[in-house]
């Protein structure tokens, strides 16, 4: 979805389109619609996720979410427009279990990043974990500790280099 909103990438779309057009067109099957108005409703949702694809954040929704939910819109606006009661809410698929061994690699990577950051000045530590695991900008960093604007870049700069430094072996596993 990301490659799709950020570059407009027709082959992630057609991935998407495949994954997604049978999963939606069930759902609609399963409140009530029939195969052939599904199967409308399908393209129009899809052709909306091809034209808000700038709207997508992923920090809002996951991607099934988002889809079901413009699908659920138009099967409201259709009985609307019919002047039928609305479909009651069909519970949608739930995403996949995460692999086990990916949560553990995960996890093991985790555990070093936190070593890491356990050997990096407690200077380069506090600006790194305000920009990165606090969200904020160099500015409000700034605001909240009273540091210049350049000492927190060369602080950001440095830990970030001995980052790199400390976690190399991750890259070549």
């Amino acid at each position: 979805m990301l490659a799709v909103r950020d570059q407009r990438d027709r082959q992630a779309f057609a991935r998407l389109f495949a994954f997604y057009a049978p999963r939606v067109k069930g759902v609609l099957m399963r409140s009530g619609m029939g195969s052939a108005a599904a199967e409308d409703v399908v393209q129009d949702v899809m052709l909306a996720v091809w034209h808000k694809a700038a709207q997508f954040d992923p920090a809002r929704a996951q991607v099934s979410g988002w889809i079901y939910r413009i699908a659920r819109n138009r099967q409201v606006d259709i009985a609307r427009k019919a002047g039928r009661p609305l479909p009651e809410e069909v519970e949608t698929e739930t995403p996949p279990e995460a692999d086990p061994g990916a949560l553990m690699a995960l996890a093991e990577e985790s555990g070093k990043l936190r070593q890491a950051l356990a050997k990096l000045k407690p200077e380069q530590r506090e600006v790194i974990t305000r920009a990165y695991l606090g969200d904020l900008t160099h500015g409000e960093i700034r605001e909240q500790t009273g540091l210049p604007l350049g000492t927190i870049k060369s602080r950001i700069r440095l830990g970030l280099e001995r980052l790199r430094h400390e976690l190399k072996d991750l890259r070549s596993e």
